[in-house]
């Protein structure tokens, strides 16, 4: 018989395996380029990154010399509930010994204390030496990742959900300017590697030639608080407001736009807008008011309905 315990030891184990997600190294690729000299002389930490697998050890270590970085670290999670996994273990990484441009174990195997999460003081140890964070954290757990993040005031490159710009601990960055988008992905969906036991069930999934799994997830999104060059770039406006197409919400003092592109040039006044808004958003041209809410502290109102997610905004 499995005891209540066991069964929520057998869930947490499931949930765990549902997050083991590999970026794809072309995805990382087109998005590290566009903060290379803001990597050079730092600490990179992989923290949800096991080394023998991540991408990301992957490309900083191929990279290392390159990029300038002074150590690389990455932490191997093992969860304890999976008998199957190997020990937790970390690597510390400070640049090519043996001309492979690969880090080899004899250069940086060493076993970690507990299970390698990034909640462990171990790990909260090794953050604090990290100048840079960049890694694919856990999506059930991002929440509890950017506090962590925010706590140590570090700079981060991270991946989630699109969904995340409406937690209320992902939000109140965004809008004091402390976390934005990244610059390589704007919609669609993305290829990730899971485990060779990971479940098929989605829609969109593949086996390669090799027997590597992968799904397609979507509404990813790059968050990160490392400046680029074009998220300073004015979104170019087009359309004149007009009543008829622009209505009021019933509690709050604003217009309703269904697409960014069409966010009118000559409104002077509080526009609502998608979440996808984010993708285009420049600090210099906007403000970000508030989020979902109304005067009456409930979700926006067009005629009685409530829109999908709004940000309130304003043009500077």
């Amino acid at each position: 018989m499995t005891t209540k315990s066991s069964n929520k030891n057998l869930h947490a184990a499931s949930h765990a395996k549902k997050d083991e997600f590999y970026t794809q190294l072309d995805d990382i690729e087109k998005e590290l380029k566009h903060y290379k000299d803001q990597l050079r002389g730092k600490v990179v930490f992989c923290n949800c990154d096991d080394p023998k697998e991540s991408n990301f050890v992957k490309y900083f270590s191929m990279n290392f010399e390159h990029l300038g970085l002074k150590k690389l670290i990455a932490a191997h999670y093992k969860d304890a509930n999976l008998f199957t996994q190997e020990p937790p273990y970390k690597l510390e990484y400070t640049g090519d010994k043996d001309g492979n441009r690969i880090p080899d174990p004899s250069e940086f195997v060493t076993k970690m204390i507990g299970t390698g999460d990034f909640r462990s003081q171990e790990c909260i140890e090794l953050l604090k030496e990290a100048d840079i964070v960049v890694t694919n954290p856990p999506f059930s757990l991002f929440r509890e990742y950017i506090a962590q993040l925010d706590e140590y005031n570090k700079k981060f490159l991270i991946i989630g959900n699109v969904n995340a710009i409406t937690y209320k601990e992902c939000f109140k960055l965004i809008k004091a300017n402390k976390m934005w988008l990244g610059a390589s992905i704007h919609s669609g969906d993305r290829e990730f590697q899971v485990p060779n036991d990971y479940p098929l069930n989605a829609a969109n999934n593949r086996i390669d030639g090799d027997g590597k799994r992968y799904i397609r997830v979507k509404g990813v999104r790059w968050f990160t608080n490392l400046d680029y060059e074009e998220r300073h770039e004015n979104l170019v406006l087009y359309k004149k407001y007009t009543p008829k197409e622009y209505p009021k919400y019933d509690n709050y003092d604003a217009i309703n736009v269904n697409k960014t592109a069409d966010i009118p040039k000559d409104y002077d006044g509080a526009i609502g807008v998608p979440i996808t808004f984010l993708d285009k958003y420049n600090p210099e041209q906007f403000e970000i008011v508030k989020f979902r809410k109304g005067d009456d502290n409930k979700d926006l109102v067009i005629n009685g309905k409530s829109p999908y997610f709004r940000i309130i905004i304003k043009e500077k």
